[in-house]
């Protein structure tokens, strides 16, 4: 069985299609969208018409450069959820309106179990190294953070998650809080090679088990910044690489903390880390410092596959297609969707 997918991608900001033949990606098509650089975040409303704007050339870009035609595809895949509803509803109903019309199955895909399956992109010539079954994966981006435990392509249990804040958000707020443009997870990393991470120390969050809290660091890091700046106004300019390096090694030493505790209980050194916030150089340097040391065999994406994509569903949809997991026409999109 060799089918060919088309998945498609809209859970919050990103346009994105992708055509999948034999388990191998033949394309990962983005339509990015600056609209939001202004108000310092996304603002949904204005997601959504955008991914209106985009779907159509995007999907025709992403099949004409498969080489396929549209009645060569064997199903149409597309990110249920979770995201922001009205940019979910977007992909949702274009898939199924595709699908109707070329009387194609659909298959639903959860956007977190995409993230860790980014690993298992193959294209075209290309082959990478894949983690073995089973492995940790670290979850990060700006609406989650969460310990997967992965047992086969589809079977994946959460064993620790962040009881409020993401840790892509606390990036995002504190750089916010400095006047940094957004997105400011992307500077406080550019910054952060330049400063002494040891310049500053933040207050630690405890939580039981293998959970993580990352409200207390965004309301310490608030205070913290407002009476230095009282004392010198010019503060966080004077300051900012040493900030944004401390503020960095604070954050990613509470991610590997709990890895560590991870991959101690289940006894597992096959670790890897997905989401946006795994394209984070602080991450990517710890992480495979940490697994020199431990001995455990890491594994990091690509940059392109960090951030929001379709490759990553198409993936998934794979998985599926070969398992005959599909959903009916009446399927909707959930901004909340459990593992």
């Amino acid at each position: 069985m060799q089918p060919i997918i088309l998945a498609i991608e809209s859970s919050c900001d990103e346009t994105s299609a992708s055509v999948i033949s034999n388990g191998k990606v033949l394309n990962n098509i983005i339509a990015s969208q600056a609209v939001h650089q202004k108000y310092g975040g996304v603002v949904p409303e204005l997601a959504s018409r955008a991914h209106q704007q985009n779907i159509v050339s995007v999907i025709e870009e992403a099949i004409q450069l498969a080489g396929v035609s549209k009645t060569q595809l064997d199903a149409i895949a597309f990110t249920r959820g979770p995201g922001l509803i009205g940019s979910l509803l977007v992909g949702v109903a274009f898939a199924k309106g595709m699908a109707l019309a070329l009387d194609l199955p659909l298959i639903e895909v959860n956007h977190m179990q995409a993230h860790v399956l980014a690993h298992f992109i193959s294209e075209n010539g290309k082959e990478k190294r894949k983690p073995s079954f089973p492995f940790l994966c670290l979850t990060v981006s700006g609406g989650h953070t969460q310990i997967v435990l992965v047992r086969d392509y589809l079977d994946m249990e959460i064993v620790g998650q962040t009881q409020d804040d993401a840790v892509g958000e606390a990036f995002d707020k504190a750089a916010k809080i400095m006047n940094l443009p957004y997105p400011g997870g992307p500077l406080i990393d550019k910054y952060a090679k330049l400063g002494n991470p040891d310049k500053f120390r933040f207050s630690e969050t405890v939580m039981p088990n293998l959970d993580f809290s990352f409200s207390g660091i965004k309301t310490n890091f608030l205070y913290f910044l407002r009476n230095e700046v009282k004392k010198n106004p010019d503060f966080i300019a004077d300051n900012l690489h040493d900030i944004c390096a401390s503020l960095q090694k604070h954050l990613v030493n509470m991610l590997l903390t709990r890895v560590i505790q991870a991959s101690e209980r289940f006894k597992i050194k096959e670790v890897a880390i997905a989401g946006g916030v795994s394209a984070n150089s602080g991450l990517r340097d710890g992480l495979q410092i940490l697994g020199n040391k431990k001995g455990w065999n890491v594994y990091i994406p690509e940059f392109q596959y960090c951030t929001d994509n379709a490759a990553m569903i198409a993936m998934v949809a794979h998985f599926k297609y070969l398992k005959g997991e599909f959903c009916p026409l009446d399927t909707v999109p959930l901004a909340r969707m459990p593992l």
